[in-house]
């Protein structure tokens, strides 16, 4: 396929099923709108029904929509009842929605905004709908990550909800780094079952609502480089539509834009920061994960660090 990976190098996509949450807009709405067009029958799981319709309305095909509030696990579970009531079987679990930089917010279960919905809720919906897809070959779980899992970020077990002193930026950080550690450590515990893959992407940098609670000192400086370092929506959904479809892709990667410091251009394999890849933290996470959530994954077992298929289902360090 080249060089240049696009939305033309997506394989039909017919009789396939795909949920992309956060689907009304930039990102998410780009990336149910191609896989649409290629013929799968795309669930917008979202927020707001009102706008999911009126986004499912400028697509083409086989779009529907589902609420999803993924601040409230009380939301998360009755979309996941909703959508197993609907379906028998899904292809594509794309973990798209999020939010960045949020002022100091708490969910509706009292966790850190930005870690509660970002990971938190991400992981609880894909606990309660993996059966569905365990079943299904090349069935794969995409988790949205971003080039800021590396600023200032760290798995902090000591105050995860960021209760003694906020960093809106820290938290965010968090919750993308989390987004990285749940993948691949779901494809740590998937690698046995040889059906269903767990692989991560990042956009880049995207001109996307999302930015809309970036901190004023970063505003001006953002703005005025924006020609130089953002690319449309359409381009940054592109490493998350590779994520999903390629035919290529192996559990535990993540792919990224391919220009000069992964902010924009055509998507590639990349590789994230040295911490997203220490597995005892991964491991710890997952725990404190279902521990918050009440979500399990009862069909997989955890994977020793130290066994071959741990060794084998994690991405190289390029």
């Amino acid at each position: 396929m080249g060089e240049k990976w696009t939305t033309a190098s997506i394989p039909g996509q017919r009789g396939r099923v795909a949920v992309v949450t956060g689907a009304n807009t930039g990102l998410g709405y780009e990336t149910a709108k191609a896989l649409a067009e290629r013929g799968a029958s795309v669930v917008l799981a979202v927020r707001d029904v009102a706008k999911g319709e009126r986004a499912a309305a400028r697509m083409t095909g086989d779009v529907t929509v589902q609420a999803l509030d993924l601040t409230s696990l009380d939301s998360v579970r009755t979309a996941a009842a909703a959508l197993r009531s609907r379906f028998h079987r899904i292809d594509l679990l794309i973990n798209n929605a999020g939010v960045m930089y949020t002022p100091e917010q708490r969910t509706r279960d009292g966790f850190e905004m930005q870690f509660g919905t970002n990971h938190l809720g991400h992981f609880a919906l894909t606990g309660l709908l993996l059966d569905l897809m365990l079943p299904v070959p090349g069935s794969r779980v995409v988790t949205v990550s971003s080039t800021g899992h590396r600023i200032r970020a760290g798995i902090h077990f000591d105050d995860l909800q960021w209760e003694r002193s906020y960093s809106r930026i820290g938290a965010y950080g968090q919750s993308k780094l989390a987004n990285l550690m749940f993948t691949y450590e779901l494809q740590r515990r998937l690698a046995t079952h040889g059906t269903t893959v767990a692989v991560a992407a990042h956009p880049g940098m995207s001109s996307t609502e999302l930015t809309r609670n970036t901190p004023a000192a970063l505003r001006l400086p953002i703005t005025w480089l924006a020609p130089l370092i953002t690319q449309t929506p359409a381009m940054g959904a592109l490493p998350t539509l590779r994520a999903a479809t390629d035919p290529a892709v192996l559990g535990g990667q993540y792919y990224g834009p391919g220009g000069r410091y992964e902010v924009k251009g055509h998507p590639r394999l990349v590789t994230s920061s040295p911490a997203s890849y220490e597995v005892a933290v991964q491991q710890r996470l997952w725990a404190v994960s279902e521990d918050l959530t009440g979500v399990t994954f009862p069909e997989l077992q955890p994977i020793s660090a130290g066994s071959a298929v741990a060794r084998c289902s994690m991405p190289s360090r390029r």
